[in-house]
């Protein structure tokens, strides 16, 4: 049984993630004309909504642990909740810090720190991608109880 709570958990989770990152973080960008500004705004709004994840997605996950024990390693719904939580650990914890290492070195055009940079960013897109994409698999899925 998927409970109104974890329905609210995981809307509030996917939902931060596409509001912040395909409606906030564009408009900030098209609108501000200090591209720093705009990227310190939108790394603030990154770290908010990771750690939303990892909370919400903790949440889940235990959920599905609980009801299920064993069982749960049988469940799509486990599976995606876990890819989502490795793949928002992984942007925190293992991108942001190196991206924010490389930008205190100075990201002049054309620097190895700014192509360095430029990757680390392409990688943690499409990791945000396939995190949002995995979210809307898990409203989706809504009462499938075999999910």
């Amino acid at each position: 049984m998927f409970l109104i709570g974890e329905r609210l958990l995981l809307t509030l989770w996917v939902g931060a993630l596409w509001a912040i990152g395909y409606l906030a973080v564009p408009t900030l960008f098209a609108q501000l004309d200090d591209r720093m500004l705009a990227g310190l705004l939108a790394g603030r709004m990154f770290t908010l909504v990771s750690f939303l994840g990892l909370f919400c997605g903790g949440v889940l996950l235990l959920g599905v642990v609980f009801r299920a024990g064993r069982q749960a390693l049988r469940s799509t719904r486990f599976w995606l909740l876990l890819v989502m939580l490795l793949l928002v650990a992984a942007g925190e914890f293992g991108l942001q810090p190196l991206m924010a290492q490389l930008k205190a070195q100075g990201l002049a055009e054309g620097s190895a720190q700014a192509v360095q940079f430029a990757r680390l960013h392409g990688v943690a897109s499409v990791l945000y991608l396939v995190n949002s994409l995995c979210g809307l698999l898990l409203i989706g899925m809504g009462n499938n109880s075999r999910g």
